[in-house]
């Protein structure tokens, strides 16, 4: 069975679910709240921190014990976010289901707010981050969106920086978490051995605790303009080079197939790609050398990145620069083409082989305002996709030429 769209109405509000039955005696739900996540950060880290409070369990039980009667029963309750989203999600066995509502309820109802928590998840947070100021492709890949996209949310790190994890504070905290529940945000995706009434009956008593309020449009975030590369140097005998530029796209482009292909071929397909053919196999730069197009809601860009030794730095910027030239210049080859239908049509199906990737998958094709049926369009369209209307397609994006660098490496 495939996943399917519907809808609960509650408050006046048509709140959509995506749902599929499954066999299997299980219970899966989560709750997406959209434009809620880590694009809210007035203060860098903030929703981050939101998540993992949410993550020591209710006021009531705290941490410890709230999660012990949650594993006696086999049940996972556990909060994230992303860039745009925020999420809860719950799993359990189909018997023990109603308890798990229960248990959700329970926490958002009563969320464990208090100063010794909070303490407990900044020191947390803050011991992260110091490790990571060895972690050289961290520090590149952060340094790069500050590039990319300076002076906007982007240009934050998720996790926050020590400077702004410091300053947040539980009433911080207790308006993030109340702007993001609000019904008007919310998408359900529910699945396993649980049938649609079950789940609007049991469902109601989680929405009691949300608001009405009024969803924001979702920002769109463009790449600065003035490219820029920015040099940090480390005791490292590695140069870290994270790369990246502009992609004109909007997630519902009928032509997004097309640049699913490009990406493949130029930097997402391991050994056959452009970037590690020419760096790696050619002239054993990089171990590695990986690049893709990402095209979201809120921001579409290019982004790569590689490792080399240090004294082979500059080559392999030079060398970067020069495939992506050539790469909208000259476009690909009948040959690649071929390896990327071959690749993308044929490992189709595993992509769908679980509920969840198959939720995940029906999630983000809502999400993007694209029809269900989009994935078999889009397979059809690979395999009918002509080189001459892929290779015009690709000379179109002259824009991933100007290429903005943060190197990581040793003066």
């Amino acid at each position: 069975m495939s996943s399917s769209i519907e809808h609960i109405e509650y408050k006046n509000i048509k709140i959509p679910i995506i749902y599929e039955r499954d066999a299997l005696p299980t219970f899966n739900l989560q709750l997406v709240f959209k434009n809620s996540g880590a694009i809210k950060n007035d203060i860098a880290g903030l929703a981050s921190i939101s998540a993992k409070i949410l993550n020591e369990g209710s006021k009531k039980d705290g941490s410890v014990k709230f999660y012990e009667k949650l594993e006696n029963r086999a049940i996972s309750l556990h909060t994230s976010t992303g860039f745009e989203t925020f999420v809860i999600e719950l799993s359990s066995l189909k018997s023990e289901s109603k308890k798990a509502m229960k248990y959700l309820n329970a926490l958002i109802q009563d969320p464990n707010y208090s100063q010794k928590v909070l303490d407990k998840v900044k020191t947390l947070q803050i011991g992260s981050l110091k490790r990571k100021e060895n972690d050289f492709d961290y520090m590149a890949s952060v340094e790069l969106k500050k590039l990319m996209f300076k002076d906007t949310v982007l240009a934050k790190p998720k996790s926050g920086t020590l400077k702004s994890i410091n300053k947040i504070e539980l009433k911080d905290v207790r308006e993030f978490i109340t702007d993001v529940f609000s019904l008007n945000n919310l998408i359900i995706v529910v699945g396993g051995d649980i049938t649609l009434k079950e789940i609007e009956k049991d469902i109601k008593s989680v929405l009691e605790n949300f608001s009405k309020k009024e969803a924001k449009k979702l920002k769109v975030f463009e790449v600065t303009k003035k490219t820029k590369t920015s040099i940090l140097y480390k005791e490292t005998k590695q140069a870290y080079i994270y790369f990246g530029s502009s992609y004109k796209a909007l997630s519902n482009d009928s032509d997004n197939y097309k640049a699913k292909v490009a990406s493949f071929i130029l930097g997402g397909s391991g050994f056959g790609s452009r970037l590690m053919e020419e760096i790696r196999v050619k002239r054993g730069l990089a171990y590695s050398a990986y690049g893709q197009i990402s095209i979201n809601q809120s921001y579409s860009s290019f982004s790569g990145y590689l490792q080399t030794k240090t004294e082979n730095a500059d080559e392999a910027k030079k060398l970067v620069i020069e495939i992506v030239e050539e790469f909208t210049k000259n476009a690909v080859t009948k040959e690649e083409l071929d390896a990327a239908k071959n690749f993308l049509t044929g490992s189709e199906p595993l992509r769908v082989e679980t509920l969840s990737q198959r939720l995940n998958r029906a999630f983000h094709l809502y999400y993007k305002g694209l029809d269900q049926s989009y994935s078999k369009k889009e397979l059809d369209l690979i395999e009918e996709l002509t080189l001459k209307d892929l290779n015009t397609y690709i000379k179109k994006h002259k824009e991933i030429n100007d290429l903005f660098f943060s190197i990581v490496t040793q003066k």
